[in-house]
C-alpha cells in the first residue's frame, strides 16, 4: 500500500490534470485506471455524463490473445481496442485523461495503441 505521502501526491495530481480537461460527444475524455494486473480505459462524454465505450484486459475481445504477452503490449492493444470501437461510432478526436499516472509505461503503451489504429488526441 502507498505512503499516505505519496497518496497525496497522486491526488494531487490527478486533480491538476483533471481540471484541465473536459470530454464531450464530439470528442470524448479517454480516462485510464492501472492496476498491477490489468489495464482499464473509458471514453466518456463529460457534457452529458455517460461512457461511450470502455476497454480493459478483461474484455472478450482480447482476453484469449493475451497469454505469456508483456504488460506493455498488451496495454497496447487495449489502446487498438477502444480505438476501433471509438471509430465503430464515427469518433475520430479524443482528450487523454491519464489521471494520477505518470505518461510513461503502461498508459504511454496505451495512447500509442490508440493512436497506431487512427485516434488523435
Amino acid at each position: 500500500m502507498a505512503s499516505k505521502k505519496v497518496e497525496k501526491i497522486r491526488i494531487k495530481r490527478k486533480k491538476r490534470v483533471r481540471g484541465k480537461i473536459f470530454g464531450t460527444e464530439a470528442r470524448p475524455r479517454l480516462s485510464i485506471f492501472r492496476s498491477s494486473k490489468h489495464i482499464y480505459v473509458q471514453a466518456i462524454a463529460d457534457d452529458v455524463g455517460r461512457t461511450l465505450v470502455e476497454a480493459s484486459t478483461l474484455s472478450k475481445e482480447i482476453k484469449g490473445t493475451l497469454d505469456g504477452s508483456k504488460k506493455i503490449e498488451v496495454a497496447k492493444k487495449v489502446g487498438n481496442l477502444v480505438s476501433e470501437k471509438l471509430k465503430a461510432l464515427g469518433i475520430e478526436n479524443a482528450v487523454f485523461d491519464r489521471g494520477c499516472y505518470l505518461y510513461h509505461g503502461r498508459v504511454e503503451a496505451l495512447a500509442e495503441g490508440a493512436r497506431e489504429s487512427g485516434l488523435k488526441f
